[in-house]
């Protein structure tokens, strides 16, 4: 029996595809998809993490989860964190991108250098700087009698936080940065050159042609935040530890300790679960706010 030149066209697509996105999207569902229906099925068990019996408990967890008010005051924790990290990464990183891209002498070299804290590691990254505010800025603030930093910022329970959040946004700004002047190079000169003819100094040029264009690298800029700053876990593990007195433990090490330092990985991973859910709402809030603006622009 021949096969149809539709049929042949069809079956050479679809080994094209297998060839090319094959091996992608085998790696995407063992890695991505199965743990993902693993953890969900987990959720509903009281295994510990270690023995081979998983017994059923079906809403148990999830009972659990909804009444764990330390859990609910990581997340809120987590959630502010996140929104005061994100402004400012976002707001550094677009303005480190103007500033490398209006021509200024060894701007390149600016643009490594900016980038290159998102290089580091977030355990070693985390090392590092609690080496600094322990040891270096300390005795810069004693040798100079300068109050907040006469003594660790990581020892205070309000100062540990704005250290967390320094970090995020030393470690951040550049790598949006980079997203940030790709956008700003594809801003058509001509819309600029034509505002500038019409009477627009830099500032309404800005405001009415630079940032409306720029609306899809705010969109992808402000998503990556999010998504990083709410799972963040080997800066917080390294930088604080939780510490002082559990006042910086966010919900990411919340879940890792109630699965594997409590052996209750049944809730610990339902608590994940359910910061996946939050981290995804808002997320998808956002790019569809930004969305909207994207299109009226």
């Amino acid at each position: 029996m021949s096969i149809s030149k539709k049929s042949r066209t069809k079956i050479k697509n679809t080994g094209t595809f297998l060839v090319f996105a094959g091996p992608s999207l085998f790696f995407f569902v063992m890695t991505i998809l199965v743990p993902l229906v693993y953890g969900v099925y987990l959720t509903f068990t009281d295994w510990n993490g270690i023995s081979r019996e998983k017994n059923i408990v079906g809403l148990e967890n999830y009972i659990k989860a909804f009444g764990d008010v330390k859990f609910w005051q990581s997340l809120l924790l987590t959630i502010i964190f996140t929104g005061i990290a994100v402004l400012l990464v976002n707001y550094i990183a677009f303005h480190l991108a103007r500033l490398v891209t209006k021509g200024v002498r060894f701007q390149n070299f600016y643009r490594a250098s900016f980038f290159t804290p998102n290089l580091i590691g977030g355990v070693v990254l985390g090392y590092i700087w609690q080496f600094i505010f322990g040891r270096v800025l300390v005795a810069f603030g004693k040798s100079l009698d300068i109050g907040f930093l006469s003594k660790s910022w990581l020892s205070d329970t309000k100062l540990a936080m704005a250290a967390l959040i320094l970090v995020t946004v030393w470690q951040y700004s550049g790598y949006m940065m980079l997203i940030y002047i790709a956008g700003l190079m594809n801003v058509p000169k001509e819309l600029l050159e034509a505002g500038k003819i019409d009477g627009c100094d830099e500032k309404a040029c800005r405001k009415y042609i630079v940032m409306p264009m720029m609306i899809s690298s705010f969109i992808i800029c402000i998503f990556l935040t999010i998504t990083r700053c709410f799972m963040t876990y080997d800066l917080n593990f390294s930088l604080t530890e939780g510490n002082p007195f559990g006042s910086t433990v966010m919900a990411s090490m919340y879940v890792y300790r109630k699965a594997f330092s409590e052996k209750n990985y049944g809730l610990g991973q339902t608590e994940a679960i359910l910061l996946f859910v939050v981290c995804a709402f808002v997320s998808l809030m956002q790019i569809y706010f930004t969305k909207k603006k994207e299109v009226q622009a």
